[in-house]
C-alpha cells in the first residue's frame, strides 16, 4: 500500500497520538510502524482485540504496568553464556512483574472466550524468580546483603574491621602526644585505606605507608603502622565480596537463560498488550465504537466525527458509499466541510484497517481497501515550477496509475486551477476512467457541469454541504441526492461587496448557468419543506402517541379497577364464610353451655339465645360491605411449595401453602386460624423475602461516569410524551438478566394493546444493545426496531414497533 497518501489523511496523527499511551519503547515504536491491513478477517479480528480490552478497561480499569526497553536482547545474551549486569536483572525482573500484573487484571473479572485470551495465556509469570532478583538487588549498582549467607557474613566482616580501624586511628586523634603532628583531627581514606593528615614536617614521627600528599606539599596522609594490615583484610574482604556478588549475577543470569524460550515468546504477548491498550485508551477518548466490516465493496458510516476535530464542534455525518451509487460528487459552498467529509470518510476506514475504533456509531459499517488514492490540498510548488494545476494533474496521473478494484480516490477541487469549461471536461472523464476502473469514489467541486453529470451518470450522487446564508456559517451537514450551490454572489454580498458587483455579475452569467441556478434554487426550497414537513409529522405523531397512550392507560386502569373489585368481593365473601364458620362453632359452645345453666328458666335461656343470636348476626351483616382496597402491583409466584411461607397480595396476611394448586389453578392455604383457597396469581413473595436492589458498586459507578448512562439529571435518558408503562428500563443488567425482561415486557405490551414500546439499555460497551438487537430479530411479535431519535434517548434507546 502507498503510503504517502495516508499522510495527507492524516493517519499518521491519530497513530502518534495513541502511540504517547503506550508504556514500553518497543511498543511505541511497533505500534508508530503500523501500516493499514487488507485481509477483511485479519482486520476484524483486529477490531474484535481493541474492543475486547476496551471493554476490559472500562470494567477494570487500567493495568499496573512498567516500562521495560530491549529485555529480548537480554534474556538472548543469558543464553550466549553473557553474564547480566544487575541493572539488566532489574528489567527482566520489571518484565517478569508486568507478566503478573496483566494476568491478574485480566483474571480481575468474569467473562467469556475473548478474541485476546491467546495474547494473555501466552504470559509465563515467574513469581519465584522476579521476588528473588527484586529482593536481592536494590539498584543496578547495588546487591543486599541478604541476597546469599556468604555476602552477608563478608559485609559484616567489613564493617567490623572497619569500625576497629576507626577506632584505633581516633584514639590516635585524641592522644595528645600523637595529635600535635596531626594537621587536622580527622580520619580519611586514600586509595581504599584508612589514614591520617599528618604535617609535612613531622612525618617522620608517626610510622606508617604514605600514600598521598596534598597539592601544597604541607600534608602527608600516612596510614598508621597499626593498621596496615586490617586495610590489608579490608581489601581481601572486598575482593571476596566482588567474586560472591559475580557468582550471584552467574546464578541469576543462568535462571534466566532457562526460561528464555517462554520469555520471548510472553514478552513479545507483552508488547502487543501494550499496543492494543494503547488502542483501547484512544478509542475512550474519542469515545469511539467497532464498526462492522463487511467482505464487499461498500461502506457506510453513521453520525461519524472526524478524530482531530475537537468533540465540541464537530458536526457528526453519514456517508455511505458503493451499495446504491459507486462515487459521491460533494458540492456547496467554500469552508462549508466538504474537505473534511473528504477526510473523515478516508481516515476513519484506514483506522479501522489499522485496528482502531472509529469514532462513529456502532451501526457503522466498513470495508477493505487495498489503497487509499488522496487528492488534497493546493499541491503547487514554487521549486519545482509547478502551477496548482499541474500540481494536482501530477498528483492524479500516480492516482491512475495505482487505481484498481478495492481502492477509495479521494478527490478535492477535482479540475480547479484552470480554464472552467476545460477544467469540467478534464474532470468528468477523470470519474468516468476511476469508475471504470472499478473503484470508489469521492470528489468536491464548483463546476456545475460536474452536478449536472451526476444527476444523469447512473451510479453518481450529488451530494451538498449545507451552508447558513444568514450567519454566514456553515452547517457541515451532508445532504445526499441534492446538488449544492456555492452562493458565491450572496456571500460576497453580505461581506460587503457593492450591489452593482454583484448585479454585473449575475449579468455575465449564461443563460443555461442561470437555468441550473434556479433548480438547484427550487431544490433547496423543496429540501427545506421537507425538512419542515417532516418535523410537523414527527410532532403530530408524537401526539397521537400520547394521546393513544393515555387512552390505553384509562382503559387498563378501569379494567384493573374492576378486577380488583371483583377480587375483594371474592376475598370478603371467603373471609366471611370462614368467619360465619367460625362463629357458628362457638355459638354453639356458648348454646350448650346455656343450656346445663340450672340457675335459669326455660324462658330466660330462650331469651338469652335470642339475644346471642341476635348481636352475631348484627356482626356479620356488618361484615358483608364490600370495601374496595386497590391492590398494588406486584410480582405472582409462578410455583409453591406444601410449608411455604407466601403473602395473599389482595389482603397483604402473610399465609402458609396446605396443599399444592389444584386443577383450577386455587392453592388451599391456612392464615391464622382460618384455611381458604386463593388462586396462585393472588399469592406473591412476603416482603421480608424481597431482596432490595443492590447498591451501584464503585466500577459501575465508575462505568456510569465513562457511559453516561447513570440515573442522575446530566445522564438520564431525555423522553419525549410517553409514560412509565411504555418504558423498560434495562441500565445495570447484564445480558442474561435483561432478555427475560425484554420477553416479558413486551408480552405485557401486546395483552395492553400498546404498539410501540422503548427498551432503555443506555450506551456503555454496546454489549447489551447488541444483544438486545439480536433477540428482537428473532421475536416473531417485533414489527420493527430503531435507536432512538434526538429527544428520545438517542443510541440508548431501542424503540420497538409491535405486531
Amino acid at each position: 500500500m502507498e503510503t504517502s497518501y495516508l499522510k495527507t489523511l492524516e493517519l499518521d496523527k491519530i497513530i502518534a497520538r495513541a502511540a504517547e499511551g503506550c508504556v514500553c519503547k518497543e511498543a511505541k515504536a511497533k505500534l508508530l510502524a503500523l501500516e493499514p491491513q487488507c485481509d477483511p478477517d485479519e482486520v476484524r479480528y483486529a477490531l474484535e482485540q481493541t474492543d475486547a480490552i476496551n471493554t476490559l478497561l472500562i470494567k477494570n480499569g487500567s493495568p499496573r504496568f512498567g516500562g521495560v526497553e530491549g529485555v529480548s536482547a537480554l534474556a538472548a545474551r543469558a543464553v550466549k553464556g553473557g553474564v547480566l549486569s544487575m541493572g539488566e536483572l532489574l528489567m527482566v525482573a520489571g518484565a517478569l512483574r508486568n507478566f503478573q500484573n496483566l494476568t491478574n487484571w485480566y483474571g480481575s473479572s468474569e467473562h467469556d472466550m475473548l478474541p485476546t485470551d491467546d495474547l494473555f495465556y501466552a504470559l509465563s509469570p515467574e513469581p519465584g524468580l522476579e521476588q528473588q532478583i527484586s529482593s536481592a538487588i536494590l539498584a543496578p549498582d547495588a546487591m543486599a546483603d541478604t541476597a546469599s549467607r556468604t555476602l552477608n557474613d563478608l559485609r559484616k566482616k567489613i564493617r567490623a574491621t572497619e569500625n576497629s580501624i576507626r577506632d584505633r586511628l581516633e584514639s590516635m586523634v585524641r592522644n595528645m602526644d600523637t595529635s600535635k603532628y596531626l594537621q587536622e583531627s580527622v580520619v580519611s581514606m586514600r586509595n581504599g585505606r584508612y589514614v591520617v593528615p599528618v604535617k609535612s614536617e613531622y612525618r617522620g614521627e608517626v610510622s606508617g605507608i604514605i600514600h598521598d600528599v596534598s597539592s601544597t606539599g604541607a600534608t602527608v596522609f600516612v596510614e598508621p603502622q597499626a593498621v596496615v594490615e586490617a586495610n590489608a583484610r579490608i581489601l581481601q574482604y572486598r575482593a571476596q565480596e566482588a567474586q560472591e556478588i559475580e557468582r550471584i549475577l552467574v546464578a541469576f543470569t543462568a535462571q534466566v537463560a532457562a526460561i528464555e524460550p517462554q520469555f520471548q515468546y510472553s514478552y513479545q504477548a507483552m508488547l502487543d498488550i501494550d499496543v492494543l491498550l494503547a488502542k483501547a485508551r484512544l478509542a475512550l477518548e474519542l469515545k469511539a465504537f467497532k464498526p462492522a466490516v463487511r467482505t464487499d465493496n461498500s461502506f457506510s458510516l453513521i453520525r461519524a466525527r472526524h478524530p482531530l476535530i475537537d468533540p465540541q464542534k464537530c458536526v457528526p455525518v453519514d456517508i455511505a458509499l458503493g451499495k446504491e451509487y459507486d462515487s459521491l460528487i460533494i458540492t456547496g459552498p467554500n469552508t462549508g466541510g466538504k474537505t473534511v467529509t473528504l477526510k473523515t470518510a478516508g481516515l476513519l476506514c484506514a483506522m479501522a484497517q489499522c485496528g482502531f475504533l472509529i469514532p462513529a456509531d456502532e451501526r457503522s459499517e466498513v470495508c477493505v481497501f487495498d489503497e487509499f488514492l488522496v487528492d488534497i490540498g493546493d499541491e503547487q510548488s514554487i521549486e519545482q515550477s509547478l502551477s496548482t494545476f499541474s500540481g494536482h494533474m501530477k498528483k492524479i496521473t500516480g492516482i491512475l496509475e495505482l487505481a484498481m478494484p478495492h481502492t477509495l480516490v479521494l478527490l478535492d477541487e477535482l479540475g480547479a486551477g484552470t480554464d472552467p469549461a476545460e477544467g469540467a471536461a478534464l474532470a468528468v472523464a477523470i470519474i468516468e476512467e476511476l469508475r471504470r476502473r472499478g473503484v470508489l469514489l469521492m470528489a468536491t467541486t464548483h463546476y456545475a457541469e460536474l452536478k449536472v453529470f451526476a444527476l444523469e451518470t447512473k451510479g453518481v450522487v450529488n451530494a451538498s454541504c449545507e451552508f447558513d446564508l444568514e450567519t454566514l456559517r456553515p452547517t457541515y451537514k451532508l445532504s445526499v441526492g441534492v446538488p449544492g450551490k456555492s452562493n458565491a454572489f450572496l456571500i460576497s454580498e453580505k461581506l460587503g461587496i457593492p450591489e452593482r458587483v454583484i448585479e454585473a455579475a449575475q449579468q455575465h452569467l449564461s443563460a443555461e448557468d442561470k437555468r441550473l441556478d434556479a433548480v438547484l434554487g427550487q431544490l433547496d426550497d423543496l429540501k427545506l419543506q421537507l425538512k419542515e414537513s417532516q418535523h410537523e409529522v414527527e410532532e403530530l405523531k408524537n401526539e397521537a402517541s400520547h394521546q393513544l397512550e393515555a387512552a390505553q392507560k384509562k382503559r387498563d386502569e378501569l379494567i384493573q379497577q374492576g378486577e380488583n373489585e371483583l377480587e375483594a368481593a371474592r376475598a370478603k365473601a371467603r373471609a366471611l364464610a370462614q368467619q360465619v364458620e367460625s362463629q357458628a362453632y362457638a355459638l354453639t359452645d356458648e348454646l350448650r353451655q346455656l343450656q346445663k345453666d340450672e340457675r335459669l328458666s326455660t324462658q330466660q335461656k330462650a331469651q338469652r339465645a335470642r339475644e346471642i343470636a341476635k348481636k352475631e348476626s348484627e356482626k356479620l351483616f356488618m361484615g358483608t360491605e364490600v370495601v374496595h382496597n386497590p391492590v398494588k402491583e406486584f410480582v405472582p409466584l409462578k410455583e409453591v411449595k406444601v410449608g411455604q411461607e407466601v403473602c395473599i397480595a389482595e389482603l397483604n396476611q402473610l399465609a402458609t401453602v396446605l396443599s399444592l394448586p389444584d386443577k383450577n389453578g386455587d392453592v388451599l392455604v391456612r392464615a391464622g386460624i382460618i384455611k381458604t383457597k386463593v388462586p396462585l396469581k393472588g399469592l406473591k413473595q412476603p416482603e421480608k423475602l424481597v431482596k432490595d436492589p443492590k447498591p451501584q458498586t464503585k466500577a459501575q459507578q465508575r462505568y456510569s461516569r465513562l457511559t453516561g448512562d447513570a440515573n442522575r439529571p446530566n445522564g438520564r435518558v431525555e423522553r419525549v410524551h410517553r409514560s412509565a408503562k411504555m418504558e423498560c428500563n434495562l441500565l445495570g443488567l447484564t445480558v442474561d438478566e435483561a432478555l427475560p425482561e425484554v420477553d416479558s415486557f413486551i408480552d405485557r405490551a401486546i395483552l395492553n394493546g400498546q404498539t410501540v414500546v422503548y427498551l432503555i439499555h443506555g450506551n456503555g460497551t454496546g454489549a447489551l444493545r447488541t444483544a438486545i438487537h439480536k433477540h428482537l430479530r428473532g421475536n416473531r411479535m417485533v414489527k420493527s426496531f430503531r435507536l432512538g431519535r434526538y429527544g428520545e434517548g438517542e443510541s440508548g434507546v431501542t424503540v420497538v414497533e409491535l405486531k
